[in-house]
């Protein structure tokens, strides 16, 4: 492609709405008034030899919550925060040492409900800069990248389940070598996948 970063922009132009984990769970009923607690991650696009690559991270093992899960970086919106955009441009700096001067934010995509209670604002960015990873060992164990080819083609996600309090929950993957990519990471690049088409 001419332009390799083109794909995104025309994503962003798509009409989508806000996501959830529970979206292939319909006979789920949420409380109305529950309060989600806001957060944010970077989706960072990055050249690889001319190749569009999204960089994700595999969690600590150490972590409480979500450990050993593939993840974008991110995490919670900070008071400090100046947006949710500043927030993921902060904990993609600490938690793999992405330089925010090296990062063009593009936009920001659907905001995704997860059942652990955030709701998420996935910040589409490339990185203008060299990136050379450096991972927060509290926090994460690797940083590897994946072509964006593969996360944009739906037929490499498949619908899985589990049991989870008590009630089987479906859930999106995108599995990329030893990675198994699922739950709202995957849920977030499907819709990607989605509004990428023609």
């Amino acid at each position: 492609m001419s332009d390799p970063f083109a794909l995104l922009q025309s994503i962003l132009n798509a009409t989508a709405r806000p996501s959830s984990d529970y979206d292939l769970n319909p006979g789920t009923v949420l409380p109305e008034n529950r309060v989600l607690r806001p957060a944010a991650v970077l989706v960072a696009v990055i050249l690889r030899q001319g190749i569009p690559h999204v960089i994700l991270t595999k969690r600590s093992s150490r972590l409480k919550h979500h450990p050993g899960q593939i993840a974008f970086p991110g995490g919670k919106v900070d008071p400090d925060d100046a947006s949710p955009e500043a927030a993921a441009l902060r904990e993609a700096q600490e938690e793999v040492g992405l330089i925010p001067q090296h990062v063009e934010i593009l936009g920001t995509l659907p905001a995704h409900e997860t059942v652990t209670g955030f709701l998420v604002s996935p910040v589409l960015a490339r990185v203008t800069g060299d990136f050379h990873p450096v991972a927060e060992a509290s926090e994460v164990e690797e940083v590897f990248e994946v072509p964006l080819t593969h996360l944009m083609d739906s037929h490499n996600f498949s619908i899985q389940s589990r049991r989870w309090r008590g009630q089987t929950r479906r859930y999106f993957t995108v599995p990329w070598g030893p990675y198994y990519i699922w739950g709202a990471t995957a849920r977030i690049l499907r819709g990607m996948a989605d509004r990428a088409k023609p």
